[in-house]
């Protein structure tokens, strides 16, 4: 988890950016979309976000990026490998309105993903909860006293973020997540992505 620091500016050009996309119809929406989702409460944009000719989606990308790059060198250990990798993306913004949610499902075809949150209802904390789904879907089989008081990342249930305007959380795309009903006033509206990435050089040791 990471956050733009002062994002006030740039998530109102982007939220003024996407509603006006959203103006456009169907022309933005997906035709076939394949996660559980209610009627017309979520639009979902298949514009190629990443990249853009809007600077405000240029500096959110770099954003992006950046903290990308950063995680995926400090999870492995990378230092000037990382210059021999480059990323490829696919990017795409939901608007949600109320009583909107995401079943669960995960990202094929990518080893990273991201939610960055343009708008969130201040009203209603557990609105709109980004909620991630523990990959131990029996390990409250049996639970006992040596067991229920475990801390993370070995403890139990799903992780739990409800994310506010300027935060970014990278996962790994496999990792099932879901959005839980949005019940707050005006829009939820987040950007998330896909990335791969490709290597170019000698094969790391």
């Amino acid at each position: 988890m990471c956050a733009i620091p002062d994002p006030a500016a740039l998530n109102a050009r982007l939220r003024a950016l996407f509603l006006n996309y959203e103006q456009g119809g169907d022309r933005y929406a997906n035709p076939t979309p394949f996660v559980r989702r209610p009627g017309q409460s979520v639009r979902i944009a298949l514009r190629p976000v990443f990249p853009g000719p809007d600077p405000e989606i240029i500096e959110l990308r770099d954003f992006c990026w950046q903290n990308l790059f950063r995680a995926v060198a400090e999870l492995n250990g990378h230092s000037r490998f990382m210059r021999q990798l480059k990323a490829r993306a696919s990017a795409w913004f939901h608007i949600t309105r109320q009583g909107g949610f995401f079943g669960v499902h995960n990202h094929p075809m990518a080893s990273w993903s991201g939610v960055y949150c343009v708008a969130e209802s201040e009203r209603a904390e557990q609105c709109g909860v980004l909620s991630f789904i523990n990959p131990n879907s029996t390990n409250t089989m049996y639970v006992d006293h040596s067991l229920m008081r475990l801390r993370k990342p070995f403890s139990y249930g799903n992780q739990d973020y409800r994310l506010s305007p300027g935060e970014l959380v990278l996962f790994p795309s496999w990792v099932l997540h879901e959005v839980l009903p949005f019940g707050g006033d005006g829009e939820r509206i987040t950007v998330a992505f896909n990335a791969q990435f490709t290597h170019d050089g000698p094969v790391a040791r």
